[in-house]
């Protein structure tokens, strides 16, 4: 396998201390635990979803944990601005802040209440099971391009995720490329259901979910594959990834980083695990394989 160089990296304007971030809506919901993951070998953390108003979510069950992925729909539960007071320990470390909203003036006044406190913005334009928020609006170029105008107007780095439930994502890539994104995260969760049949319902509280985990990884390499062929700011792959070949095989695609989630249900240590193998002093520039696999 191949190993890269050790050392820090800088991605869509965001210093990381290394490749690996947690990803958004895992261990994300209090300043301790994006803490915890720091000190555990994450390179930089995304926080959970902060919306316009506080949502209690959808009535569970929120989760379902299958073998080859985890289901979910949570509903984006958040305090809203309350989460502020989350990120007072955290000052000058590398935390992206998840944000969403239904329109371009609710995504820049939940920005705003950030702004010095986050090292970038991951804006959640692809959440498959809120209405009215995420993918509602991640589907259309128009809306991609404004949202992340709004906030990449406040002249911090403004990462934009991106849901692979499109006819063709590289279409929302290069709107959300138009709109001043430093970076674009590829991809969040799969449309998907799990039914009970001792049961005989969905297992989901909202009967509809979006899966994660491993069962995404292929998906989520092409989406990565024709994304860095389409666009020229970096990509964070995201889905699925849970080794270290996961993260040479994402890069060799076209990331410049990844984002790691279902992972973590497994292991709490899996940033550390990954390092252990990814890196070495004596290793490769990570540049030299970025995209090493296109033709």
């Amino acid at each position: 396998m191949v190993v890269l160089r050790t050392g820090p990296v800088t991605v869509g304007g965001v210093a990381l201390d290394n490749h690996l971030i947690l990803a958004a809506g895992v261990l994300g919901t209090t300043g301790a635990s994006l803490s915890r993951m720091l000190t555990r070998g994450a390179g930089g953390v995304v926080t959970k979803s902060i919306g316009p108003q506080p949502k209690n979510g959808h009535a569970g069950p929120c989760v379902a944990v299958l073998d080859n992925g985890i289901l979910n729909a949570m509903g984006l539960p958040n305090p809203s601005r309350d989460f502020t007071e989350e990120l007072q320990s955290l000052n000058n470390k590398p935390v992206i802040v998840s944000i969403f909203g239904g329109n371009p003036k609710e995504f820049a006044e939940v920005a705003g209440w950030f702004k010095g406190k986050a090292a970038g913005f991951e804006l959640n334009l692809s959440c498959p099971h809120a209405e009215g928020y995420g993918a509602a609006i991640g589907v259309d170029p128009a809306l991609v391009e404004a949202c992340t105008h709004a906030v990449s107007a406040l002249g911090i780095p403004t990462w934009v995720k991106l849901t692979p439930n499109v006819t063709d994502i590289t279409t929302i890539g290069k709107a959300a490329e138009r709109g001043g994104a430093t970076a674009i995260v590829a991809i969040n969760t799969v449309k998907a259901m799990r039914i009970s049949t001792a049961l005989r319902q969905p297992v989901l509280g909202n009967r509809y979910g979006g899966l994660s985990g491993n069962a995404i990884f292929p998906v989520a390499v092409r989406c990565v594959y024709e994304l860095y062929e389409a666009c020229t700011i970096p990509i964070i792959g995201c889905g699925g990834v849970s080794t270290a070949d996961n993260v040479i095989e994402m890069m060799m695609a076209g990331a410049r980083a990844v984002e790691i989630g279902s992972a973590v249900q497994r292991d709490i240590g899996i940033f550390e695990t990954i390092k252990s193998e990814l890196y070495a002093k004596n290793g490769i520039v990570p540049e030299e394989i970025v995209g090493c696999a296109h033709g």
